[in-house]
């Protein structure tokens, strides 16, 4: 399995939504099953079909949580580094106008929010780069141009 990268921020909010998927959702998908199964004919039962789903999903969700936090690799907090690594937050200029990221894994990314992927395009770009590097990324409309500013 490949290692998976989170902040510690990150592996908290994971281990607290586990934690409630083993323990309350799980209850909550059990109720709904019981309470199924006492209108009758599973067969025709939407509302036990719809539970059962609703469980493998769950049991889903959690092995791939399982499967996160067991191969995590802890993005460390990184003060003036000279290369981007996971975990940098940057500062980068386009057509004049500067924005900031910050890499993390892909469990974490939010792209809206400036928080994008070491495994998106975008994030793969930067990885390596340093300060003064100009970073060409292909997107749908052409390439774009992006100098860094700073790292830390």
């Amino acid at each position: 399995m490949t290692e998976k990268y989170l902040t510690k921020d990150g592996l908290a909010k994971m281990e607290k939504e586990i934690e409630y998927l083993k323990k309350d959702k799980r209850i909550e998908i059990r109720n709904r099953i019981a309470e199924a199964i006492k209108l009758g004919d599973l067969s025709e039962n939407a509302e036990y079909h719809d539970s059962k789903d609703s469980q493998g999903l769950n049991e889903a969700k959690i092995r791939e949580l399982d499967d996160i936090i067991k191969n995590v690799v802890i993005i460390e907090d990184s003060k003036n580094k000279e290369t981007i690594d996971v975990g940098c937050t940057i500062k980068v200029e386009l057509n004049g106008q500067e924005s900031e990221f910050t890499i993390v894994g892909p469990s974490e990314a939010d792209p809206s929010s400036g928080i994008i992927s070491n495994e998106s395009p975008l994030g793969q770009a930067f990885l390596g780069k340093k300060i003064g590097d100009k970073v060409e990324v292909e997107v749908p409309a052409g390439k774009i141009v992006y100098k860094i500013k700073s790292v830390q």
